[in-house]
């Protein structure tokens, strides 16, 4: 397939922002049950804001993506049928719950509206986190299954699809918290930090069964099954057109195999290996600076590794 790159920046962006939120949620879970230091407002503010600030990038990124923008509206009609329209409800649907996350933080209105069997306050902030955190769970499954959905895409069409779109986005987004919280509430940093390289061990795990089980993928279409033809050799010597189509623009990359090869083993270090040496070393900052470089190329991957049945006629000429 081919990688758009508006479509690159928008998962990769809005998965920034989706484990950013899940990270300051879970500070502040942990410091209602006395867990970890109690933070001020101001930190689970900046964090939100930041986190908006990443969901808003890649939903300007999407509208670069349309043909025609001012139609955007009308991709929520399916959302019966359509993960895709479901997407687009969910991901507005979670930037309104971080921004009144970080609101009510901001400016003190945190009222306790309750109280667990423990003692643990239910306030404001834990009821928007509550429902920030299945929209963010939500988002994952949505984002994941516009793809994980398609049979005849065999590289997507698997679980690990939709593991790895949670996996890498709350990486990526625990990382940047890290680095937050680095600056903003030391106390926490290293809480972040280890959950942070957990999970990018998780990723690397999730994404590397994904290499194995697609480079063990077998063809279920062939140009003898797709003609009908039992010839043991055919050789193709036209695709039927001189120039190039929309055929063969928007469904195979244009790459040479040996840049494919070279990006399937670039990310893989870019993204893991490392990150967790700088988060190792105390440098949260530009663990996520690598950790998003590496995200951006294991994106394209994930795009170009996917191979529409429409190439055995459109890519394969002698």
């Amino acid at each position: 397939m081919h990688p758009a790159f508006s479509v690159i920046f928008l998962t990769t962006l809005i998965g920034v922002g989706q484990g950013l939120f899940l990270a300051l949620f879970t500070v502040e879970s942990y410091a209602a049950f006395g867990l970890l230091p109690a933070q001020d407002g101001r930190f689970y503010a900046l964090g939100s804001a930041i986190a908006l600030g990443f969901l808003v990038a890649g939903l300007v990124a999407s509208f670069f993506h349309l043909g025609r923008p001012e139609r955007a509206w009308r991709s929520a009609a399916k959302w019966r049928t359509s993960w895709l329209s479901r997407e687009v409800i969910v991901l507005p649907a979670f930037m309104a719950a971080v921004f009144l996350y970080g609101a009510a933080h901001f400016t003190g209105f945190n009222p306790v509206l309750a109280r667990l069997p423990s003692g643990a306050p239910v306030n404001i902030t834990a009821i928007l986190g509550v429902a920030g955190t299945a929209l963010a769970f939500a988002l994952f499954v949505c984002t994941g299954m516009i793809y994980a959905c398609l049979r005849f895409l065999q590289e997507w069409h698997t679980p690990l699809t939709v593991i790895n779109y949670i996996l890498l986005g709350g990486a990526s987004g625990f990382v940047m918290a890290a680095a937050l919280s680095a600056q903003a509430a030391p106390e926490v940093a290293g809480f972040l930090g280890g959950w942070a390289m957990i999970l990018t061990v998780l990723a690397l795990v999730g994404r590397t069964a994904a290499l194995v089980r697609n480079a063990r993928l077998k063809p279920k279409s062939s140009l003898r099954t797709a003609i009908g033809v039992k010839h043991p050799r055919i050789v193709q010597k036209s695709q039927g057109a001189m120039g190039g189509s929309f055929n063969t623009r928007e469904f195979f990359h244009g790459r040479a195999a040996g840049f494919v090869r070279q990006v399937k083993w670039i990310f893989p270090v870019l993204a893991f290996v490392v990150p967790l040496g700088l988060l190792v070393a105390g440098f949260a900052v530009a663990a996520f600076a690598v950790q998003y470089l590496g995200l951006l190329a294991e994106r394209w991957f994930f795009f170009a590794q996917a191979n529409h049945p429409q190439n055995l006629y459109y890519r394969a000429v002698s």
